[in-house]
């Protein structure tokens, strides 16, 4: 028996890192080690809310086929349309004030690159839901452009029209969170599962 504990040793030590490879391996959905806890993931998902919910992301995730201005949320004062590409309408394209950073002075037209809304056939609406309603329409191919949940954390965590949302010129308000903890937020969700509030 004693010459045989090694054997066993050997065995059950290779069990359990089989099963820790298992437990982290990177899921093909997410792309990130998956270490399921849903009522934390929930809990972080509410917890950045508060950003989702700020007028530098909900001006362009509002209600109606246009964009909001302002940390009020008026409407677009040159009476913008969203367009089918979210890239505005007729003459008035985004693109046209809106360039590739912010113009000097205070309340000057904001820019980063490939400013738009959401496009028509999936605008990415936020403004009135719930968090959980959020965080589904997030998730949901057929409303995110066939994102994945990796996609997703990418698009929030290093696209540059999103970052813009903290540093949106002068004049205009930063989001309750800083981008780092933001971010750093999101990807815990992502990584403890991706769960949504109720």
């Amino acid at each position: 028996m004693m010459s045989k504990l090694p054997e066993i040793f050997s065995i059950s030590l290779s069990i359990f890192a089989f099963g820790l490879i298992l437990t982290y391996l990177p899921t093909q959905a997410t792309g990130v080690a998956l270490q399921k806890n849903d009522t934390r993931a929930s809990e972080l998902f509410v917890s950045i809310i508060p950003v989702l919910k700020h007028p530098r992301c909900l001006n362009c995730h509002a209600n109606g086929d246009f964009p909001r201005q302002g940390d009020d949320s008026h409407i677009h004062t040159q009476n913008v349309r969203r367009g089918p590409d979210g890239k505005g309408k007729y003459a008035e394209k985004c693109q046209t004030c809106h360039q590739e950073q912010n113009v000097a002075g205070l309340n000057m037209p904001p820019g980063a690159p490939n400013w738009h809304l959401p496009p028509a056939n999936m605008p990415m609406i936020w403004e009135g839901k719930t968090p959980g309603q959020i965080c589904r329409q997030i998730k949901d191919p057929k409303q995110n452009n066939g994102k994945t949940i990796a996609q997703i954390v990418d698009h929030v965590t290093s696209d540059k029209l999103v970052m813009w949302g903290w540093n949106p010129g002068e004049g205009r308000t930063l989001p309750p969170l800083a981008h780092d903890e933001f971010a750093r937020r999101f990807q815990e969700w992502a990584r403890l599962g991706a769960a949504c509030p109720d």
